[in-house]
């Protein structure tokens, strides 16, 4: 990470654990993500990234250790963490059976917003989308693009310190997977940090930052062209076989 980011810590983790019985989800993991960086939190089926993120985003208590995210701590301060953050999900982002507006609104009022704010930026993020034609169409009749793009700008709708991304381009075209990620680089650089797994190796590409998780610990933690030089791959998919291949449970 550079100077600058060291400067701007917003999510800090320090030997944090999560333990189920004697099953070790997440073993020991530390590391830090600064200010508007985008990054990549990657890890096979089982390896435990889904379990980290879970407290990450104050919806689970750590076994042991500890750390902040947006400043608040990760085992006392979960409602403060969820009203700084946003989180978007490939399994459930938006109501299906609501209108684009109603959407819009259910969460921005959830994330704390008032009433004359969030019809101000419903107007503006409607114009932003070229959406104002489908104001009032049900999600549900969207094609799955174009809820993916609208989920995201409603969990950054309220200009959150972080953004959680889980799996946020499962099942869309590359096309539009590559207006997604123009999208979360836009809000990089309003200096919203973009925490993200996924599936498809090529955009770890895109992170600034990839670890990748096997087994519940961290094997690595670096940017994509250090680490293919550490793993001597061409692809970051050849770094994450060689490293998913150490990995003893699934």
């Amino acid at each position: 990470m550079g100077k600058e980011l060291q400067k701007n810590i917003v999510i800090k983790i320090d030997n944090l654990s999560k333990h189920f019985g004697s099953f070790k989800a997440v073993d020991n993991i530390s590391f830090e993500v600064g200010r508007g960086e985008i990054f990549g939190f990657l890890g096979a089926n089982g390896a435990g990234k889904t379990t980290a993120m879970r407290v990450l985003c104050g919806l689970s208590l750590p076994t042991s250790g500890g750390g902040t995210v947006a400043g608040f701590d990760v085992a006392t301060q979960s409602e403060k963490i969820k009203a700084s953050i946003g989180y978007m999900s490939q399994k459930f982002s938006l109501y299906d059976d609501l209108k684009v507006w109603e959407n819009i609104r259910l969460f921005a009022g959830i994330y704390g917003m008032g009433s004359a704010d969030i019809q101000q930026k419903t107007s503006e993020l409607l114009r932003q989308l070229n959406f104002e034609s489908e104001r009032n169409t049900l999600v549900k009749s969207l094609p799955l693009g174009w809820k993916q793009k609208l989920a995201f700008s409603v969990a950054i709708f309220h200009n959150p310190q972080i953004v959680f991304l889980d799996e946020p381009t499962g099942g869309v075209d590359p096309v539009t997977r590559r207006q997604f990620w123009e999208m979360i680089y836009d809000a990089a650089e309003r200096g919203i940090t973009v925490f993200v797994t996924t599936h498809y190796m090529d955009e770890a590409e895109y992170c600034d930052r990839v670890s990748i998780m096997v087994d519940g610990r961290i094997e690595a933690l670096d940017s994509p062209s250090n680490l293919k030089q550490q793993f001597e791959a061409d692809t970051m998919d050849e770094v994450f076989q060689k490293l998913a291949r150490k990995a003893q449970r699934t």
